[in-house]
C-alpha cells in the first residue's frame, strides 16, 4: 500500500512539472486585435531624428478605420525611417496583419523603398533606440508590393542588426528572398508570421510557408551589439517588441492580429 502510495505521489509530482514547463495555451482564446480600428493607443512611435511619442509630419495616424502611414506633411522624406511599437514584446505567437500600399512614394525616398515596409519582430524596445537611429535591432519580415511588371517576391527576411540560421548555417547577408510570388497594384494582401522564441520562425502568404529559418540572435558586428546583449551573454532573441514600419511609401493596414501560443518555461 506504501509502495503504491508513493507511486502515486511521483506519478503526481512529475506531472506538475511536466504541466508547469509544457508549451502554454493561448492567454486569450483566438486572435488578439492589437489595433482597434479607432486610434493608436496602445502603440509608441519612433521616427528618425525625433524622441519617442514625437509623430513627425503625422505620419501614423487613423483614418476610415485604417491604420494609415502618409507623408502629405513631408517636403522630403529626409532620411526619417519610422517604426509603429506595440506596447507589449511577445516571445511565442503568431501574428497576422492585413495591408495594402497606395499612392506614391515620398520625394527623396530610396528606390529600394518603393512599396516597402515591414513587420519587425523581436526587437528592441523604442525607448532603447537612439535618437537617429533608422532601425530597431530586430527581425524584418519585409512587405513588398510589385511594380507592375517585374518580379518582386514577398515576406523575405532582413535582419538589421542580428543573424539567423538558414540551411544549418548562421546566415549574415541582410536581406534574403522568400518563395513568394509579387503583389502587384493596391491589393490587400494577407502576410502571417509564426514565431517560436528562439527556435522556428516562419512566414505565410495565403497558409503557405514562403520563408523559414531559426536562431534569431544578436550580430556581434552591430554598433548596439553590447547596449543589447543581456548579462547572461546568450546572444539568441529569445522575444522582443513588435512593430510596424514607415519607410517612405505610403501603406494602409486594416488589421493587425496576434495569437499568443505562450512564454517560455521560466
Amino acid at each position: 500500500m506504501k509502495k503504491r502510495f508513493l507511486k502515486i505521489t511521483f506519478f503526481i509530482l512529475a506531472l506538475s512539472v511536466f504541466l508547469a514547463c509544457a508549451p502554454a495555451k493561448p492567454k486569450n482564446e483566438g486572435w488578439i486585435q492589437l489595433f482597434n480600428g479607432k486610434d493608436l493607443k496602445d502603440w509608441n512611435i519612433k521616427i528618425t531624428g525625433f524622441p519617442l511619442n514625437e509623430n513627425f509630419g503625422n505620419t501614423f495616424r487613423v483614418e476610415d478605420g485604417l491604420m494609415k502611414v502618409r507623408y502629405d506633411q513631408y517636403k522630403n522624406f529626409n532620411g526619417h525611417f519610422g517604426h509603429i511599437f506595440y506596447k507589449q514584446p511577445y516571445s511565442h505567437y503568431k501574428i497576422r496583419v492585413e495591408y495594402r500600399f497606395v499612392g506614391d512614394q515620398c520625394p527623396g525616398g530610396a528606390g529600394w523603398a518603393y512599396r516597402n515596409s515591414g513587420i519587425m519582430i523581436h526587437g528592441q524596445s523604442a525607448e532603447s533606440m537612439d535618437v537617429k537611429q533608422d532601425f530597431p535591432v530586430s527581425i524584418e519580415v519585409q512587405l513588398l508590393g510589385g511594380n507592375g511588371k517585374d518580379e518582386r517576391p514577398n515576406l523575405n527576411v532582413c535582419t538589421p542588426g542580428t543573424n539567423i540560421v538558414l540551411k544549418d548555417t548562421v546566415w549574415t547577408q541582410h536581406c534574403t528572398n522568400s518563395t513568394s510570388k509579387t503583389f502587384h497594384g493596391d491589393q490587400w494582401v494577407t502576410a502571417e508570421v509564426e514565431v517560436q522564441g528562439d527556435s522556428i520562425v516562419k512566414h505565410m502568404i495565403d497558409g503557405q510557408i514562403v520563408m523559414q529559418y531559426s536562431k534569431p540572435q544578436l550580430d556581434p558586428r552591430d554598433p548596439s551589439f553590447q547596449k543589447l546583449l543581456p548579462p547572461d551573454k546568450n546572444i539568441l532573441l529569445k522575444k522582443g517588441s513588435i512593430s510596424l514600419q514607415s519607410e517612405s511609401h505610403p501603406i494602409d493596414f486594416r488589421k493587425v492580429e496576434l495569437l499568443n501560443l505562450g512564454d517560455d518555461c521560466k
